[in-house]
């Protein structure tokens, strides 16, 4: 057996398994009970300072 042939079937076996595992866990990680509210706090990250927006340092440093 070939190295090409021997790495074309790992890669349609184990190879395809592993990856399909791994997409699988990282969806189970995405949807776990307790990640509601870490999900919640990232999509509100554009709108933090709606109210009342940051200071900008450049213009309170002192002018020379």
């Amino acid at each position: 057996m070939d190295t090409y042939s021997f790495l074309r079937e790992l890669a349609d076996s184990w190879v395809l398994l592993l990856m399909v595992l791994f997409f699988l866990g990282v969806i189970v990680w995405a949807w776990r009970p307790g990640s509601q509210s870490v999900h919640a706090d990232a999509s509100d990250i554009p709108f933090r300072h709606d109210k009342k927006p940051v200071a900008d340092p450049a213009a309170e440093e002192p002018k020379q």
